[in-house]
């Protein structure tokens, strides 16, 4: 009777712990999933030093579980070895947080160590391997792992390596899988298509349509996620009118906030801002509340003074106007409107500031010309304790307007540690440069250890700015003999300075680099050896480089219209004006016109220039500027309509302009107009006095109409006030 007592007691307390242990494990668990990772813990530490109740495999895969969440390896390693002394580990889903706490933790040995001795991995055992091995970079790996797995039909574990190795920059391999997955038979999901699709970039754009049309026949084009992904995909590929299909092809349920989210920023991301602001307008429409993300893309798509402000109202209504990320969009959006002081008031009311606030109101004021404010912005910042990044001395930098603000931020970046670091000191190259100051600029560049390519263009188009075009191109030996290799930046330098010293060996060899070294579909390049080849008198080559061009822009178009008018080769740069007219790609802007006028006026053809002129304004909408009134009053002074000339000048707003004088006196000398020569002259008598070509232009016309003692006079005038004619030279290329 005693022993049968002794069981039943023993029984009641197992079942009153069994209990106990149960509601603490619903405890432990309900405290993980609300992400209350440290009450979970302590709450584990209590069970563990009590005498009534002993943690069990629920107990411990819970505790481990908040050790993953909470990032704490140490506590997660003394849960390992508890599990290790209490034989708990031999249970699978300990096991399997155990991977996850040191796949977390991206400790693969530890991963590796905890698989290896699982006797039966299952599919989250694997998932949560070969997720592990692509996350480090282990992609190579991974897929010797995958090779030998025994079973291969669980979706989940195909979407594990899809995943990892679209997010290693594998995407070859990602969509390799997927086709392979396919053919084994693999029922796909949605995570599948979204995982595969977000590795389709330009290049895989076919791909990205084949995925498409097997969404579209599995009937996943009405999950949300899916979608989605089919929207970023055909962005990232720039199709957005196939976007926008399947956008509308979606049902409405479909649609979400990350939905709308994805079509804002794909139209911003495309230079596409007025759709972006419709689809802003029609998520409202249908009642879905734009989040952080939204209003941070919709704003940088805004560059009207009253969208902003009606955007930036809706931010502030909805409770967003405390999100940093929103107000630092805000200060760019109201910036972008010029509207610097409303940009200002976001920043100042902002209470939590971070490093990108501080170098969105530097880079406001320094786009916006106001070096003096930026700087003030910049000790504010100093004062605040923020520590500056290279990115805040780039913007100081760009806006300093003497050389002296250009060695203060000098001094401030020694200051603050950051002298070393490269992208300053490109910066201070190229703000040097910008002030005239080559030898600072080159001082600077001499002292930066390890130059990147960055540096070698920021010096060598520093030289090309200031006219020092030789040591433009020594540079530019030096470079060749360096571990880098040049850029389109760089090629394009190099061909501008060829041109403005009619280089035409180095433009030569030049060109062979760009043909040698794959640069070819680069229309920049092409666009500049059309000026280098005409700028050094070799016009026809300028023609065969712009005839092998598989696609051309209005710059390419200019370029030749200004090579035929360099030339004197009016005609040729009319038909090809014509030919531009033609082209359904391209249309002509005002530098076009101001080419082929220059082209007219050289040749002598009025009634072409005139035409064209006319067709300016009234077919294409262009307000006249100074240079294409230069040259039509040029056109018609070099005809000898030159009462003509004088009306033009005279009806229209352009007396103040002395380069619209200037032509009209060469027009007046050449055709011994003394009556009006004396007047233009007169004019630029008074706005540049000191210039000798005035007065050697006076002298000849009162020379041509006879009146020597007039022409005397003006010389004598000349020497008077101290002009002297500068003396002419030229030189070749040996």
């Amino acid at each position: 009777m005693k022993f049968h007592f002794y069981k039943e007691t023993t029984k009641t307390i197992a079942e009153v712990a069994g209990e106990q242990i149960l509601k603490l494990n619903q405890s432990l668990a309900k405290l993980t999933r609300s992400h209350c990772y440290s009450e979970a813990l302590q709450l584990f530490t209590q069970i563990l030093s009590s005498q009534s109740v002993r943690p069990d495999h629920y107990t411990l895969s819970a505790a481990v579980t908040a050790c993953a969440n909470s990032r704490d390896v140490v506590f997660g390693t003394q849960l390992h070895a508890h599990a290790i002394r209490t034989g708990l580990k031999a249970y699978p889903h300990v096991a399997n947080t155990l991977l996850s706490l040191y796949a977390k933790a991206e400790d693969l040995n530890s991963v590796k160590w905890v698989f290896d001795e699982i006797e039966n991995p299952d599919v989250y055992s694997w998932t949560t391997l070969l997720s592990a091995c692509t996350k480090l970079g282990h992609v190579d790996y991974a897929y010797k792992l995958f090779d030998t797995m025994p079973e291969k039909r669980n979706v989940t574990i195909w979407n594990a390596m899809i995943t990892g190795c679209a997010e290693n920059g594998c995407e070859e391999v990602a969509i390799g899988l997927f086709g392979e997955m396919h053919r084994m038979g693999v029922m796909h999901d949605n995570y599948s298509f979204a995982s595969v699709l977000s590795s389709c970039a330009l290049e895989g754009l076919g791909f990205g349509r084949q995925v498409h049309t097997l969404v579209i026949k599995t009937g996943f084009l009405g999950r949300c996620s899916v979608v989605n992904a089919l929207l970023t995909m055909y962005f990232n590929c720039r199709s957005v009118l196939e976007a926008f299909e399947v956008f509308e092809e979606a049902e409405d349920a479909v649609y979400d906030q990350i939905t709308f989210n994805v079509m804002i920023d794909g139209f911003v991301n495309v230079g596409r801002d007025e759709e972006a602001l419709k689809m802003f307008k029609l998520m409202q429409e249908v009642c879905l509340r734009p989040t952080e993300l939204t209003f941070v893309s919709v704003m940088s798509s805004c560059s009207a003074a009253r969208v902003a402000n009606h955007i930036h109202a809706q931010a502030i209504k909805l409770g967003f106007e405390a999100f940093t990320s929103v107000s630092n969009a805000a200060i760019t959006m109201y910036s972008g409107c010029g509207d610097l002081h409303a940009a200002y008031l976001v920043f100042q009311v902002l209470e939590e500031k971070d490093l990108i606030s501080w170098n969105t109101m530097i880079s406001t004021y320094s786009q916006g010309n106001s070096s003096k404010l930026a700087i003030l912005i910049y000790l504010q910042m100093q004062r605040a304790a923020v520590k500056p990044d290279e990115f805040t001395f780039g913007s100081l930098l760009a806006s300093s307007e003497f050389t002296e603000t250009v060695q203060a931020v000098q001094a401030l970046a020694q200051k603050d540690g950051l002298i070393l670091n490269i992208q300053v000191s490109n910066a201070l190259v190229s703000a040097y440069a910008k002030q005239g100051n080559m030898n600072l600029a080159y001082q600077v560049f001499e002292d930066i250890n390890h130059k990147n390519l960055i540096s070698w263009n920021a010096i060598i188009s520093g030289f090309l700015f200031n006219g020092l075009v030789k040591e433009g191109l020594v540079q530019f030996s030096k470079l060749l003999m360096s571990e880098h290799r040049p850029d389109v930046c760089t090629l394009t330098s190099i061909l501008s300075i060829c041109a403005s010293i009619s280089a035409l060996r180095d433009g030569k060899q030049v060109h062979g680099y760009i043909l040698k070294f794959g640069f070819s579909p680069q229309m920049c390049l092409h666009n500049a050896l059309i000026t280098m080849y005409a700028k050094c008198g070799v016009i026809d080559w300028s023609v065969r480089v712009f005839n092998a061009m598989p696609q051309k822009d209005t710059v390419s178009w200019n370029s030749l219209i200004s090579a035929y008018a360099q030339h004197g080769q009016g005609n040729e740069a009319v038909r090809c004006f014509e030919a531009m007219q033609d082209s359904a790609a391209v249309k002509p802007d005002q530098a076009t016109f101001t080419a082929v006028l220059s082209a007219c006026s050289h040749a002598g053809l009025v009634v072409d220039g005139t035409r064209i002129f006319n067709s300016m304004i009234n077919d294409y909408g262009f307000m006249p500027q100074v240079d294409h009134f230069s040259c039509i009053v040029d056109l018609l002074g070099r005809a000898g309509y030159l009462d003509e000339a004088e009306t033009v000048i005279n009806s229209k707003h352009i007396k103040t302009h002395p380069n619209i004088w200037w032509t009209l006196i060469s027009s007046c000398a050449a055709h011994g107009n003394l009556r009006l020569g004396r007047t233009v002259a007169g004019f630029l008598l008074e706005t540049e006095q000191n210039n000798p070509t005035v007065y050697v232009l006076l002298a000849s016309i009162y020379a041509a109409a006879g009146q020597w003692e007039e022409a005397a006079n003006v010389r004598e005038l000349m020497n008077r006030t101290g002009v002297a004619k500068t003396r002419g030279c030229s030189w070749i290329e040996s």
